[in-house]
């Protein structure tokens, strides 16, 4: 067989990759355009006038931005109030995962005894087990406790739904993690305490970032256990902003549009900036050995 024979099945493996390549960053363009497009509508109609809304043009770009429409968000939509108690309780709440979830896949991966497999998986448990199920129950507790309307109403429950995955992604990434290094510290005297949070927790920074978006982002934009729970008005979160503003201004919809905008910005910017952790801290965890 003549070279032209050999190069043309490598010609034609090369043009179908080609053509696959293509066809993927061509996907990847639409999927990125079907994500980002309602976050541009979003903005776009919240810089608009009410009556502006409805007419052909299926994006409509101000001359001039309505700002009253953030305005109205900020004084009516009680933002400033409801943000500071998301902050609070997103704090808190995330603070509590990841401790929690380190000190508990140290415990399940590095510690030997006999029954770790067996709580490993029943904590893993709480993958199956709904919000719903638990809100009825865990309202007639807090009641009893005397903290159904407050913060501890929503961490406490934030922190046990959240941790499963934490424990989870932390587990994965620990498993990846070399003996070594802590078996050295440990020969040289260093305490538990320390070899986790000085050694350990360093070493675990992606899979931490990863826990601390993910959960930032489920307890930030958590709604029905929040409306279950609180009761009053001075312990609502920044969802409480779009329930309320969409009963006070039910027409005019440009306002509306700006407490949703102002409401997912906080997740959307954390989201952008630790992004690259998340991917870092889901791959390592999935080689493990």
């Amino acid at each position: 067989m003549t070279s032209a024979g050999y190069d043309s099945p490598l010609k034609n493996a090369k043009t179908k990759a080609r053509a696959l390549r293509y066809i993927q960053i061509i996907l990847c363009a639409l999927m990125t355009v079907g994500c980002v497009f309602p976050l541009i509508w979003l903005i776009d109609f919240s810089l608009v006038k009410a009556n502006e809304l409805f007419g052909k043009n299926f994006l409509v770009w101000p001359k001039e931005p309505h700002w009253e429409n953030y305005y109205l968000a900020l004084t009516d939509g009680k933002v400033p109030q409801y943000l500071l108690n998301s902050v609070f309780v997103s704090f808190v709440s995330v603070g509590l995962i990841v401790l929690l979830s380190v000190m508990m896949s140290y415990g399940f991966t590095r510690m030997k005894w006999r029954l770790s497999k067996v709580f490993l998986n029943i904590v893993l448990l709480g993958f199956m087990i709904p919000i719903h199920a638990t809100l009825l129950s865990n309202f007639i507790t807090f009641s009893r406790l005397h903290i159904q309307d407050s913060p501890m109403a929503l961490i406490i429950p934030y922190v046990a739904f959240n941790l499963p995955q934490a424990t989870f992604i932390m587990t994965g990434f620990m498993d990846s993690v070399p003996k070594e290094i802590e078996e050295s510290a440990l020969m040289d005297g260093c305490s538990i305490l320390r070899l986790l949070f000085t050694i350990v927790f360093p070493v675990l920074k992606p899979a931490v970032m990863t826990v601390i978006i993910t959960s930032f982002i489920n307890v930030w934009n958590e709604f029905i256990m929040a409306a279950t729970y609180l009761t009053s008005d001075r312990f609502r979160t920044l969802p409480f902003s779009i329930y309320n503003f969409a009963g006070m201004y039910s027409s005019n919809y440009s306002a509306q549009f700006a407490v949703m905008t102002l409401s997912a910005l906080p997740s959307l910017i954390a989201y952008v900036i630790l992004n690259k952790h998340i991917t870092k801290g889901i791959a390592a965890g999935a080689v493990k050995g």
